[in-house]
């Protein structure tokens, strides 16, 4: 999972050749691994113990936990029924609440239209606020936050979940009043603050369907996708506040207002502190009821929101999940892979237009507080976000892989200058995180540990720091692979593929492979796989999205390589690949070397075919404040490429650009900024909408001109 999530690019009709590796690793010695009372307490041991006494999994293997997950994961994935024994051990193990009884738990397993739990109905909001009151009790957590918002500059506010409750129950009665029925989409122009997870839960309560743009979006971007579904009623803030600085957004709204002709009902939140415009509900009203929630029972495949893909031609992805398939694969990922429960702070920096910020509100699946944060996450400075989580005394802390990287350059020093001791796993996504990620992230906080230690006359006090890289995407608004608390961790890898999630890594021919690189599939339905696409009312798009390479089978568009271990390595995406010489290489393992470089700010690979057969691959670079591209400069980025990858990786050429253009969830455009490098009008190779920073593609335009 998907700071951003996996970019999704146009799949190629067939699969194209894997990246070759650079060199043979050994087998690595492990970073980290949990101690025995981490696993013994952990969730996923808890459930492994009772699964195998009462639904036929393996019983786990005595002093081996990498056996044991082995085998649980074989049994949850085994051909022979190994999806529906798992799903329903899990949904009882989590207490689904069903108001209706499934038939089966999975009827039709065939990619795509897999059909989960017929006959079921449940509603998605209900779980989200069911009374935990007794399991707070035993964790010691009684009276814990729901939700605990910091603002930018701000003191932390709490939302107790009898606040959170009535909240959502006044808001859902007065969604009904309006009309709204299930089924109605509902959308939100919101950043991440309680009013968005409010709005969320009264929506799915009603049974209406939510779709939500973060207000950084221009009017353009957030047309795009929201024309697509036609909202009734729209939530919008008046502005927000980000590094610093307020951005009033009313002119955003107004333009909202007058291309959305679907509307019945516009919802103002005064985030800074303006009256509402006129014919503009105001939020406070509408939520000061105290009405009870209803919860609408909807069959299990009853869709729960749309996400959209980061597409970079045509509109976005209109991608539909299912209130039944997000409510259980949630439930897996947060409770068993994420070990969170009542009791825990659950933290991850990221905005409503990001899949990341629906995985964050589902922590109150669990029990636990979720923390949401509104504004830049390098205010006042780059240590932004760590100071979030030690206000907060969060102990699950995400973010993305750039962040991390940006820290270690820009040497932060969380461990030693900041209060973290409460944080227990450091979690990371959007991109792989490099082994020089992994290395910084354990040595603060093995140092801050050890030196603690030493303060106190305590043993070594060597920190318990748990480091997960997850990778999933928008398309599950889950995980594939990443965090398993009973497993070691290893320098540049991901801990094992999910439970319940048949990851494999297949050649052109569709065999599997082990310690090779391959394309990342997934040969076993998963229940938050999309329902459908919006407007796709002949499953068209949504087939030649993930199925047109290997039938029936879902091919996400990375490289990866699953060990002999179990664990699980991330090579980059499989369709901007680069090719010389007959050699593949991804272009990841280029900017993990170069912007170890402190001159270097961030970077862009490009492999370019040309028509006369030849290849041009360019590495463009956006330097640290005071670099000067040199000719010395230049060398050490060539001399680094040859000596820790390949001559093969050394770029044609070394090119000074004023930034790198990303799409609006933060991947770097390589195969729209390809396809302007051949020749492609900017407007054919790249839907502007969603360009964070369109006006940089006009140098790669001026120099495809001049370089015919």
């Amino acid at each position: 999972m998907p700071s951003q999530p996996p970019t999704e690019q146009p799949a190629p009709s067939a699969p194209s050749v894997p990246p070759a590796p650079s060199a043979a690793p050994e087998p690595p010695a492990a970073l980290w691994r949990p101690g025995p009372e981490r696993i013994a307490g952990a969730q996923l041991t808890r459930f492994h113990r009772w699964a195998a006494e009462r639904h036929g999994a393996p019983a786990p293997v005595a002093g081996d936990p990498e056996a044991s997950y082995a085998a649980l994961h074989r049994w949850s994935v085994a051909p022979d029924g190994g999806l529906e024994r798992f799903w329903r051990a899990a949904a009882e193990w989590f207490g689904v609440r069903f108001s209706s009884p499934y038939e089966t738990v999975l009827a039709d397993a065939a990619m795509p239209g897999a059909r989960w739990f017929p006959g079921a109905r449940l509603n998605y909001a209900e779980h989200a606020l069911r009374d935990g009151a007794d399991e707070t009790a035993e964790t010691g957590a009684a009276g814990a936050p729901a939700l605990l918002h910091v603002a930018e500059g701000a003191e932390p506010r709490p939302v107790s979940r009898a606040e959170l409750r009535a909240q959502v129950g006044s808001l859902a009665a007065e969604l009904r009043r309006l009309g709204v029925r299930p089924g109605d989409r509902v959308g939100a122009y919101l950043p991440n603050i309680p009013q968005a997870v409010v709005a969320l839960l009264a929506t799915a309560a009603v049974g209406a369907v939510w779709t939500s743009c973060s207000p950084d979006f221009g009017a353009r971007s957030v047309l795009d996708r929201f024309r697509q579904v036609e909202p009734v009623v729209l939530v919008t803030v008046d502005g927000y506040r980000y590094g610093g600085k307020e951005h009033d957004r009313r002119e955003t709204v107004a333009e909202l207002r007058r291309e959305l002709p679907t509307l019945r009902a516009v919802v103002h939140v005064p985030l800074l502190g303006t009256p509402p415009p006129d014919g503009a509900l105001e939020w406070d009203a509408l939520v000061a009821t105290g009405a009870e929630p209803v919860f609408e029972q909807v069959p299990f495949d009853h869709p729960l929101w749309v996400l959209y893909s980061s597409g970079t031609t045509g509109l976005p992805k209109a991608i539909v999940q299912s209130q039944g398939g997000i409510l259980l694969e949630h439930l897996k990922q947060l409770a068993l892979h994420c070990d969170l429960g009542p009791g825990d702070r659950f933290f991850w920096y990221t905005s409503t237009g990001w899949m990341m910020w629906n995985f964050l509100v589902s922590g109150l699946l669990v029990g636990a507080t979720v923390i949401t944060y509104d504004g830049s996450p390098g205010h006042p400075d780059v240590a932004g976000q760590w100071r979030v989580a030690e206000r907060t005394g969060a102990t699950f802390f995400g973010t993305s892989a750039a962040y991390v990287m940006a820290c270690r350059k820009a040497d932060v020093h969380p461990g030693r200058d900041l209060d973290l001791t409460r944080v227990r796993c450091v979690a990371t996504t959007g991109s792989p995180l490099p082994p020089d990620g992994f290395r910084w992230i354990h040595d603060e906080f093995h140092r801050a540990g050890a030196a603690e230690g030493a303060a106190d006359g305590t043993a070594d006090g060597a920190s318990d720091m748990w480091i997960a890289s997850v990778s999933g995407g928008t398309d599950v608004c889950s995980c594939f692979a990443g965090a398993v608390p009973t497993l070691p961790v290893h320098i540049g890898e991901l801990q094992a593929a999910c439970l319940a999630t048949d990851l494999q890594a297949w050649d052109a021919a569709g065999e599997p492979l082990a310690d090779e690189v391959g394309e990342l599939v997934v040969a076993q339905p998963m229940p938050s796989m999309p329902v459908r696409f919006w407007n796709d009312p002949d499953g068209e798009r949504y087939r030649d999205s993930y199925f047109s390479t290997y039938p029936g089978v879902w091919r996400h568009g990375d490289w990866i390589t699953l060990t002999s271990r179990g664990s699980v390595v991330i090579h980059g995406r499989s369709d901007s690949t680069l090719n010389r010489q007959g050699v593949r290489m991804g272009s990841a393992d280029i900017y993990e070397v170069v912007e170890r470089l402190p001159e270097v700010r961030e970077s862009l690979v490009i492999g370019v075919e040309r028509p006369d057969g030849g290849y041009w691959m360019p590495l463009f670079v956006q330097l640290a404040a005071g670099a000067r591209l040199d000719d010395g400069l230049r060398d050490r980025i060539r001399d680094a490429l040859r000596a820790q990858l390949s001559p093969r990786h050394v770029p044609d050429e070394v090119i000074e650009v004023e930034g790198v253009p990303h799409t609006l969830t933060g991947k770097r455009l390589e195969v729209p900024v390809k396809r302007i490098l051949q020749g492609t009008a900017l407007e054919k190779a790249v839907n502007p909408g969603s360009v964070d920073r369109v006006e940089l593609l006009g140098f790669y335009e001026r120099l495809a001109r001049e370089r015919g």
